[in-house]
C-alpha cells in the first residue's frame, strides 16, 4: 500500500485477533429501546465520555437530563460537552479532510481555547503530561507538523479511494486516531479530535450505524490501558514504532463485545 505515515503491516495480526467481522459484531450487539432519538443518544454518550477522558467533571445521567429532559444545569457544567456534541453533529455531514478537521476542532474547542487558537496549528513544542505529572509523550516538533499532517491526509485520501473490508475499516480508523494524537497538532483538544476522527472515518465507511460504536466510552472504561497502549509505541515523536501498536488498534473492535 502506498502510505506515507500509516502502516498495513499489522493488518493480518489484527484480523486474526478479531476473527469475527466487526460489522457482524455491531449487528449482534444489544439494542435498547429508548425514548429519545437513537443517534442523538449515542452522540451524547460520545461527547460525555470523550470529555471525561480529559478530566471533565460531568456524568452521563446529568447530561442526558440536560440534553433530552430540559433539566436546567449550570452552563459551565455542560458547555464543553455541548461543544463536542456540536462537533459530532458536524462530522455527519462533512467529509474527513484536513480543513474540516480544523473546523471541527474550532467547534469542540470553543470553551477550551481562545478564538485565536481554535482550529489553528500550534507553533510551539508540546509535551503531554499524565495524571502523575510525568511526561506521557512528546508531540511532533512544530517545524514538522504540517508535513506530518500532509502525510496523514494523503493516506486518508488513499483509503477513501479503496473498497475496504470491515476488518480494514476498523483497523485504519483506530490507527488514524493514534497517529493524529501522536502528532498532537493543536494547543488543546487533540485527544477529543483524535477520537472524533476515529468515529468520523467509521461513519464515512459504514454509515450512521457507526454512531452506536461506543469507542469513547470504551476508552474511558479502560483509561489506564488506553494511555498505556498509546505509550507503547514510544515517548519521543521521532522514535515512534508503530509495529508495537496492535494492542491499541484492538481496543475499539474488542470493546464492541462489551457495549452496554
Amino acid at each position: 500500500m502506498n502510505f506515507k505515515i500509516l502502516t498495513d503491516k499489522l493488518l493480518d495480526d489484527y484480523t486474526e485477533a478479531v476473527k469475527e467481522s466487526p460489522l457482524d459484531k455491531i449487528d449482534k450487539s444489544k439494542k435498547f429501546e429508548m425514548p429519545v432519538d437513537y443517534f442523538q443518544f449515542y452522540k451524547s454518550v460520545s461527547s460525555v465520555y470523550s470529555s471525561k477522558i480529559e478530566g471533565e467533571d460531568i456524568d452521563f445521567d446529568s447530561y442526558f437530563k440536560h440534553k433530552f429532559l430540559n433539566v436546567k444545569l449550570k452552563a459551565d457544567y455542560t458547555r464543553k460537552a455541548d461543544d463536542l456534541y456540536s462537533a459530532y453533529d458536524f462530522i455527519e455531514n462533512n467529509s474527513l479532510t484536513l480543513e474540516n478537521v480544523k473546523k471541527s476542532h474550532s467547534i469542540l474547542s470553543k470553551s477550551l481555547l481562545p478564538k485565536s487558537q481554535q482550529g489553528l496549528i500550534r507553533n510551539n513544542p508540546m509535551f503531554v503530561i499524565n495524571s502523575d505529572d510525568k511526561i506521557e509523550y512528546v508531540a511532533a516538533n512544530p517545524e514538522i507538523i504540517k508535513s506530518e499532517l500532509d502525510k496523514l491526509f494523503h493516506d486518508i485520501n488513499t483509503l477513501n479511494r479503496m473498497n475496504l473490508n470491515p476488518f480494514e475499516i476498523f483497523y485504519y480508523a483506530s490507527l488514524l486516531h493514534l497517529v493524529f494524537v501522536k502528532i498532537h497538532p493543536f494547543q488543546d483538544g487533540n485527544g477529543r479530535t483524535a477520537r472524533l476522527i476515529e468515529k468520523w472515518f467509521l461513519i464515512e465507511k459504514i454509515g450512521r450505524k457507526a454512531t452506536s460504536v461506543q469507542l469513547e466510552k470504551n476508552y474511558y472504561k479502560k483509561l489506564k490501558k488506553y494511555y498505556s497502549n498509546i505509550r507503547k509505541i514510544g515517548l519521543e515523536y521521532e522514535d515512534l514504532d508503530y509495529s508495537k501498536c496492535l494492542d491499541f488498534l484492538l481496543m475499539t473492535v474488542k470493546g464492541i463485545d462489551d457495549q452496554d
